[in-house]
């Protein structure tokens, strides 16, 4: 049953981009490192450093800004974004207020109906704050982590145009998938290097058929695409109950900020939401603005070169594949659509390639190996057993639940493992003749014979069955069907 509401979904994701140092120091960005290890008197917000911008990670920034479309601008500035909090010792955020250097834009997304496109407000660029770990125990110590402190950010805001959790969940992928697949980012969720927050509100129905809205929630703490979608799921229903309740109380209250308990699956308050006034914005005093010219975009454009999109529509016009197939094989990262074009290269039929990566690959990369480019077997020794099963010299069956398997742990070929295993195909039509005789003429099998030439279709498949465990599936069913049938009805 439909519920008498929509919601109005609208995310803002941080990136972090994959520079060396950070975006205003020298010091590195390395992940994992002992606290407090990778800080500078400019990152601990020491009285007389001055910031010296970060070219890469500019230029970064503008690769993600025309991947989605958005219009770059020819004069941005820095602003300070002032408000307390531990892990921000200077007291104030460098980060891009009225002028930020990509506006406009969208990312396309898939659904079931097909494709949406979600516009994009703003992408701006910011300096990531610090790390707050705080004790389990009642009374316990918070600590301060000052690593990330610095690393360069970009903050993509989209506006409120997706209507479902689903619809979320595919923004996010899409996102992430263009932004390695230009190295922009390596958007891993568990280190911190992609977060979103969730602005989420409803437009109810009333009974009259006016329409009542929920002010808007932003939601925070949410550390994986699917935490993203859990967290829609129930602040949806926690707004609308809350609006039952108390419908006009629901329509006065102010905006808030809640976190994401993933534990319980819950969204707590944490405070009202701020409006821009109260982080009393002015601009950057010790960084100038920077003027983008044609010369630069058409740089930065030609480093780009194939966007996912693009790639997307090449697999679906050039190779005949569908919405599904080819949005799959983009979307689950670079290597996986680099491993199917590498199937290409030995000669693999596109729909057979596309099949085998999706169906079969991809499925023994679960929880076996990080990337896709750990697992056997490589695309050319994939390619020799999709090769076999054409040539007949191996059953699809046989292929996919026994041969590619023992492949991913051994690492032996396809030939090796068809002849240890013990199943090569028998191409002998004396055999399979043979053995179509016996079971034809087995007593047995004398109902089901009867039954076929009086019209019962379904008793050929026991025929069938038969013929193939006698010769332990070793012969192709293909002819084994042709034979067989030949001789029934002969």
């Amino acid at each position: 049953m439909s519920k008498p509401y929509k919601i109005l979904i609208g995310l803002e994701v941080h990136a972090q981009l994959q520079t060396n140092t950070k975006l205003f120091s020298g010091m590195p960005t390395t992940f994992g490192m002992r606290p407090n290890s990778q800080t500078s008197p400019l990152c601990i917000g020491m009285p007389g450093t001055l910031p010296v911008m970060n070219k890469r990670a500019f230029e970064l920034a503008m690769k993600a800004g025309l991947a989605f479309d958005c219009t770059l601008s020819r004069f941005t500035k820095w602003d300070r974004k002032q408000y307390y909090y531990p892990d921000l010792p200077k007291g104030y955020q460098i980060s891009q207020y009225d002028l930020p250097f990509a506006e406009g834009g969208a990312v396309d997304i898939t659904i079931e109906e097909g494709t949406k496109r979600v516009r994009l407000i703003r992408v701006h660029l910011e300096e990531d704050a610090g790390k707050n770990t705080h004790s389990d125990k009642k009374g316990g110590d918070s600590l301060v982590d000052l690593n990330r402190a610095g690393v360069p950010l970009i903050e993509i805001v989209s506006e409120p145009d997706m209507e479902t959790p689903e619809e979320a969940k595919a923004y996010l992928e899409t996102v992430r998938t263009l932004l390695r697949d230009l190295e922009v980012s390596d958007c891993e969720m568990q280190e911190g290097s992609l977060r979103c927050d969730a602005n989420v509100n409803l437009h109810i129905t009333k009974p009259d058929g006016t329409i009542a809205k929920t002010p808007i929630v932003e939601i925070k703490n949410m550390n994986s695409i699917r935490a993203v979608e859990r967290a829609l799921y129930y602040e949806a229903d926690r707004q609308y109950e809350l609006w039952q309740q108390d419908g006009k109380v629901m329509g006065e209250a102010p905006k808030q900020t809640r976190g994401w308990d993933d534990a319980r699956g819950v969204t707590i308050p944490q405070r009202e939401k701020e409006e821009a006034s109260d982080y009393r914005y002015f601009p950057e005093p010790d960084l100038v603005p920077i003027v983008i010219d044609d010369a630069w975009i058409e740089r930065i454009k030609a480093e780009m070169g194939e966007t996912s999109g693009d790639r997307i529509e090449r697999y679906k016009s050039e190779y005949g594949l569908s919405d599904y197939n080819a949005d799959v094989l983009v979307t689950k990262g670079r290597a996986v659509s680099d491993y199917f074009e590498e199937l290409l290269a030995q000669k693999v039929e596109p729909k057979a390639a596309a099949n085998w990566t999706i169906n079969d690959v991809l499925s023994h990369a679960v929880g076996r190996v990080k990337t896709i480019d750990d697992l056997n077997p490589a695309p050319k020794e994939l390619a020799e057993l999709i090769g076999m099963v054409k040539g007949k010299k191996l059953n699809l069956n046989d292929a996919r639940e026994k041969v590619l398997p023992a492949m991913v742990e051994s690492g032996k070929s396809a030939p090796e493992i068809s002849k240890e295993l013990g199943l090569e195909v028998v191409l002998d039509t004396g055999a399979i003749d043979a053995v179509c005789d016996e079971v034809i003429n087995d007593p047995k099998m004398a109902k089901s014979v009867d039954d076929f030439k009086g019209g019962k279709e379904k008793a050929f498949g026991a025929l069938m069955g038969q013929v193939m465990r006698r010769s332990q599936g070793k012969f192709p069913p293909d002819m084994v069907t042709k034979t067989l049938r030949e001789k029934l009805t002969s």
